[in-house]
């Protein structure tokens, strides 16, 4: 392969990784591209777990064995099994020395070879029928990663020094991507995340919500918005400090999120100072309301604080037609509103009373005494 091909390859891989949106993605054009690069017929990516003292897959490209999935829950490697992860991978080069690939064949180890190892990888390729495999060490922050693997069948050209010069040279490549990707991920989840609490933030609130109604409008999939307010904390702040405030925060935080645990895939929320929700996508209404009984129950018994305010809204009860996201929300906002108003120990949910229920009639007018960072919410809802 010449320089300019070989060149073109290094590009296209680092594209590719660049425009990958999340690891998984990145990760598959991390093999993708290495496979090419390499004229392999399989390529995988995998990480070394050092703390389970196995090597994982995490992508699996090309041609694809009896078994092998792009995507595997469990495929993973003892660590014993391949010595040269721990002494190549790590001892020979934490001294200073080059993390640089290497290669195999299944008839045991070739030119640019590893000698002295004829193991459970070399019994993999004849299993699977592959001639060659060229193995590169992915090194991040100065550690071992994972490794960088492209494979070629039996009966191709069986893959040379030459090769494995190059592979090292693209699995620093990847090493690069695989970072940028990491710290997108951070930056991603710190968009959506609240500092306090850890939940998800009114930003991802507005997301996820509008993706639901979408959803329901096309489908008809129950979306169901519990809106919460923690009551007292005011109290807490004046009598006993912020610090102590939030901890009250925290502690009704991890109460929400234990609660949103009874509901499959739910999203627990911090929309601002005392003001929490839970989004549902999928489980019946009942049991929405089920694990917001379940939330005030706990609120009530917390050592600080005065219990919660909880208003809910489902599109499978009768409280008309959801367009948008701002829609539901009114409706839960406005049933947690009556809830506080009312002192009330359970959940308030909008359209059980039947038809002139108040808090239906109530959905599309903006409480009074309404708080800037609810206010704020509204405004981001279309």
């Amino acid at each position: 392969m010449g320089e300019d091909i070989r060149l073109a390859a290094v590009v296209a891989l680092a594209q590719g990784m660049a425009a990958a949106h999340g690891s998984r993605e990145a990760w598959r054009a991390a093999a993708a591209g290495a496979c090419r690069a390499l004229g392999g017929s399989f390529a995988a990516l995998s990480v070394w777990e050092r703390e389970l003292g196995r090597l994982r897959v995490l992508v699996n490209v090309g041609e694809l064995a009896a078994g092998e999935e792009e995507f595997p829950d469990g495929e993973a490697y003892p660590v014993h099994q391949f010595p040269e992860i721990t002494e190549f991978l790590h001892e020979r080069w934490a001294g200073g020395g080059e993390p640089n690939a290497w290669v195999e064949t299944a008839e045991g180890p070739a030119a640019g070879g590893r000698p002295g190892y004829v193991h459970q990888r070399v019994a993999a390729l004849r299993r699977r029928g592959r001639g060659s495999c060229v193995v590169a060490p992915i090194v991040l922050n100065g550690r071992a990663w994972g490794e960088l693997y492209v494979a070629r069948p039996a009966g191709a050209p069986v893959f040379g020094r030459e090769d494995a010069d190059f592979a090292t040279v693209l699995a620093a490549v990847v090493a690069a991507g695989i970072a940028q990707a990491e710290r997108l991920e951070e930056a991603r989840r710190l968009a959506f995340t609240d500092a306090l609490t850890g939940l998800a933030n009114r930003r991802a609130v507005d997301a996820r919500l509008d993706e639901a109604v979408d959803r329901h409008k096309r489908d008809g999939v129950v979306v169901s918005l519990v809106v919460c307010d923690l009551n007292g904390l005011k109290r807490v702040n004046d009598t006993r400090g912020h610090a102590v405030g939030d901890r009250l925060l925290e502690r009704f935080g991890s109460v929400l999120s234990l609660c949103g645990a009874m509901l499959p895939g739910a999203l627990a929320a911090r929309l601002g100072g005392d003001e929490f929700c839970l989004l549902a996508v999928g489980p019946p209404a009942d049991d929405v309301v089920k694990a917001a009984d379940e939330l005030c129950w706990r609120a009530g018994e917390l050592e600080l604080g005065e219990g919660v305010a909880c208003g809910v809204a489902s599109t499978a009860d009768p409280i008309g037609p959801v367009r948008s996201a701002r829609r539901l929300f009114r409706l839960a906002d406005a049933a947690q509103y009556r809830a506080k108003a009312e002192r009330a120990v359970k959940p308030v949910v909008a359209g059980r009373a039947g038809p002139d229920d108040p808090v239906v009639r109530l959905a599309d007018a903006a409480p009074s005494g309404e708080t800037a960072e609810r206010r704020q919410f509204r405004g981001r809802l279309p």
